[in-house]
């Protein structure tokens, strides 16, 4: 498979629930949002060769999805009856901000493989066994202001690990 289509594959997986919660806000039937999805997911294809890599893929995906689903209504001969351009706009920048949020969390799970067992140990006991420094302190035999501190300096090693994600992604 050529290397363009394997990117832009794995682009658009990722990307088709967005896409497809910002088609069905726009148009109510199941049936007409499967179908501007298909036609979204041709559009994309035939124009992968024009995104812009330093900008989102799913923001863009979805400006072609809008483009589809006037389309569907020109087609069909009906009106939007929402369609205010501020209104898409304002619809289309939610749904990126999702977007964003999501590879934030896909960035987390990354970052977070690469924490010693330690760290681990500690993200786990707070976050996922919902207990407090003081209680962690008491389960693993240390000073719960020095436990604390530790999920201080995790927090700061994911959050730097992030970011870095980020601005490759980006090719900062």
């Amino acid at each position: 498979m050529d290397a363009k289509i394997a990117e832009m594959t794995r682009l658009w997986t990722l990307a088709t629930p967005l896409v497809s919660g910002f088609i069905l806000s726009m148009v109510r039937n199941y049936q007409d949002r499967d179908d501007i999805l298909q036609e979204t997911a041709v559009a994309v294809l035939n124009s992968f060769g024009k995104y812009e890599r330093s900008k989102p893929f799913t923001g863009w995906a979805m400006g072609i999805a809008r483009n589809q689903v006037l389309l569907h209504y020109r087609k069909k001969n009906k009106k939007l009856v929402f369609l205010d351009p501020s209104l898409t706009e304002s619809l289309q920048q939610a749904f990126s901000d999702t977007s964003t949020t999501n590879n934030q969390l896909d960035h987390l799970a990354d970052c977070f493989k690469t924490l010693d067992k330690k760290s681990k140990e500690l993200c786990e006991l707070r976050y996922e066994g919902d207990l407090k420094p003081a209680s962690i302190a008491e389960k693993i035999g240390m000073e719960a202001n020095s436990v604390a501190k530790a999920l201080q300096r995790i927090r700061d090693q994911l959050r730097d690990c992030i970011q870095r994600k980020i601005r490759a992604e980006l090719g900062s």
